[in-house]
């Protein structure tokens, strides 16, 4: 809707120095000149959401922001460990990174201390959506279906995988097809290469999907099937049951008990100074009414309505912001400090397998490192999260 609004100069990023005064009000926000963000691709609602972000810092404070789309997690990622952008609006990879699995427990990356800024939960969700002109109409029919997996995203693969688990099915019970990018995922669903793609329903690409001569159906997770529940649970602990009431072929009228998670979650990493996070989020906390219909999904970013205690913690910076905006307690003070301390014991333990002469070979460094990573957790008496 605002692609006309994004500026393309080179970005001035996550190293830009902002004042140290305490903002108190909405006029003394100090923002940079130029902002860059990365989202997931063009259309995406990720992308569209951040661009709706980008045009009130542009209207308020005279920010040019730059939305850079990348197809996966790596390429999303990338920018922001650079400092070439100031922000990501992440999905569930967020986790994954943070505890250095999948992609993200290759050499060249490691456990990855992303916190917060602000996320969404509103009336969309996420789920496996699937072509109607297969006849799947529960999950359990997906059996033997071709299903799209992105090359370089743990979250939306492992996702998919979820989903899959909450009807007993695992990849090898599926045709796995893979794809370069979430939006060439989408675009095989439409020109039937695919049967089923994961994603949020109030993405573009499933709307494009729905009103494609395929057509577009989101096969249910009830609530009340707690088997099914817990199977789906323990492939995406970040997962709870939700009903959709808004995305392609959804409404009000015609809801979908399906799953949720927050996204876009707009990250930050633990180095960023605090005054240059709090400005960031304290701009979208004051200025929520001037951003919030800009796309589909936007409204969930409003200060009450941000998920507490979720698995990744809160920056410094952002709990300032939501300190002053009367959403923040003492008990989620206390599970953000466990997050921390979290995000420190990863961090020694990749330390300490990179001193331990590690394999070259990329599978094996990947194995010894998931070894080393469940000691530490287990050492600390923290969860691991992926056993299997």
């Amino acid at each position: 809707m605002f692609r006309g609004l994004i500026v393309l100069a080179p970005a001035l990023v996550a190293g830009i120095s902002f004042a140290s005064t305490r903002y108190a009000f909405a006029e003394d926000i100090k923002l940079p000149a130029t902002l860059t963000f990365t989202a997931y691709d063009t259309g995406t609602a990720g992308f569209n959401i951040a661009v709706g972000v980008g045009k009130m810092m542009k209207d308020k404070y005279s920010t040019d922001v730059r939305v850079l789309p990348a197809g996966n997690d790596v390429a999303r990622l990338a920018p922001l460990r650079a400092k070439r952008a100031a922000s990501s609006a992440m999905g569930s990879g967020t986790y994954f990174a943070q505890e250095g699995v999948f992609e993200f427990g290759a050499k060249e990356w490691g456990p990855q201390p992303l916190q917060i800024m602000l996320s969404s939960v509103d009336c969309n969700c996420g789920s496996l959506g699937v072509a109607a002109d297969t006849g799947v109409k529960e999950l359990k029919d997906l059996k033997g279906k071709r299903v799209g997996f992105v090359v370089g995203s743990p979250a939306l693969n492992q996702n998919s995988l979820a989903v899959l688990a909450f009807a007993g099915l695992t990849q090898k019970d599926v045709k796995a097809v893979e794809f370069a990018s979430y939006g060439a995922m989408w675009k095989g669903l439409i020109n039937n290469d695919v049967d089923a793609a994961f994603g949020t329903t109030i993405t573009g690409p499933a709307k494009e999907a729905e009103t494609s001569p395929r057509g577009l159906i989101w096969p249910p997770l009830p609530a009340k099937d707690k088997e099914g529940w817990a199977r789906m649970q323990k492939v995406g602990s970040f997962f709870f049951p939700q009903v959709a009431t808004c995305g392609a072929g959804i409404s009000p009228e015609k809801p979908v008990e399906l799953g949720n998670y927050p996204y876009p979650i707009f990250v930050a990493y633990a180095t960023q100074p605090a005054d240059q996070v709090y400005a960031m989020t304290k701009a979208m906390i004051v200025n929520y009414d001037a951003y919030k219909d800009s796309a589909p999904g936007a409204g969930g970013l409003a200060a009450d309505r941000q998920t507490k205690n979720w698995v990744v913690p809160v920056h410094p910076g952002a709990v300032k912001a939501l300190k002053e905006a009367g959403q923040w307690s003492d008990a989620q003070e206390a599970h953000n400090n466990k997050l921390f301390k979290r995000q420190e014991v990863l961090a020694a333990a990749w330390a300490e397998y990179g001193k331990s002469n590690p394999p070259s070979d990329d599978k094996a460094f990947l194995d010894g490192w998931m070894k080393a990573r469940a000691a530490a957790l287990a050492k600390a008496d923290m969860p691991n999260g992926f056993e299997d």
